[in-house]
Formats: structure tokens, C-alpha cells, sequence
């Protein structure tokens, strides 16, 4: 198994779909590359994300980052959907750095890579979220989501 972690604005809505492609194995919401070590106050400079484990031989980092571009938006920085913030930028984070040039040439292979502004970067930290926040939208479904229902449930 491997570990990456997904940045895709509000991380209810990127774990419910993520937790549905095939060779995911499990997820965790939680905050990506920030200054603190804590969930307490501020996001001191997190993104929401999500970690991923997941089996290379079934989910490839090219799979995954096409996957990942069904649900966000590319070139719209620190937003998606109608949440705005540093909070909710797109970014893909590893201590693997295999997965991140596999993720650069992703982008690089796009005709518009100039545009897009996801961040691909060395995880330097990481805090796993309170327990209301995991697995949220399957607990409470009708909470806001930046991401259509049909592709929350495209891969299940």
C-alpha cells in the first residue's frame, strides 16, 4: 500500500468520492502542509485534504490525478465551489517523491498546464481531523458539497 494526500477543496465531499475508486484501501480527513502541529485556532496555512492509501497495482498516480480532475477545478486558486480560501486549494501532497513527478507529468501532459494551479509539494506535515469531520457526508448527506452527486456516486 501507499500514501498520498489530496487536496480538492472541502475534504467532506473529496473523501466521500475518493473512498469510492477502485484500489482505494482507506482515507482520512485531515490538513496538509501547514505551520502548526495542532487543530486547535486557525488553519496556519493547511489545505483540507484527504489521505489516501491506496494499491499502486490497482490505482495508478496517473489514474488517481484523472480521477481527481473529475472533481475540481484546475485553474481556480484557493476555491472551489462556493468555499474561498487558502484552506481549500487544490494541491497533491507526498513523502514519495516518485508520486509527485508522476503527478507533475500528469499536469505537464495537459494542454493547458500553464493554467492549472494545483500545487504538487514534499508533505511537510500533517494533522488528521476531529472525528466529525470523517467520513461526514455519509453521516450527513444533505451538508453543502462543492461536488455534483452523480460523481459522489460514479464509482461505487
Amino acid at each position: 500500500m501507499e500514501v498520498i494526500y489530496i487536496a480538492g477543496g472541502c475534504l467532506w465531499g473529496v473523501q466521500a468520492f475518493i473512498k469510492t475508486l477502485p484500489g482505494v484501501k482507506a482515507t482520512e480527513a485531515g490538513r496538509a502542509n501547514g505551520t502548526s502541529h495542532t487543530l486547535d485556532g486557525d488553519y496556519d496555512g493547511y489545505a483540507e485534504c484527504v489521505k489516501t492509501e491506496f494499491d499502486p497495482a490497482i490505482l495508478t498516480i496517473q489514474d488517481l490525478m484523472a480521477y481527481v480532475f473529475e472533481i475540481i477545478d484546475p485553474y481556480s486558486l484557493n476555491r472551489q465551489g462556493q468555499d474561498v480560501g487558502e484552506k481549500y486549494r487544490t494541491g497533491v501532497y507526498s513523502e514519495n517523491p516518485k508520486h509527485l513527478e508522476e503527478v507533475k507529468t500528469f499536469i505537464r501532459e495537459r494542454s493547458d498546464c500553464e493554467r492549472i494551479v494545483v500545487e504538487v509539494l514534499p508533505l511537510s506535515n500533517y494533522v488528521k481531523s476531529a472525528e466529525e469531520h470523517q467520513d461526514r457526508l455519509t453521516r450527513c448527506p444533505d451538508d453543502y458539497c462543492h461536488i455534483p452527486e452523480k460523481l459522489l456516486s460514479k464509482y461505487k
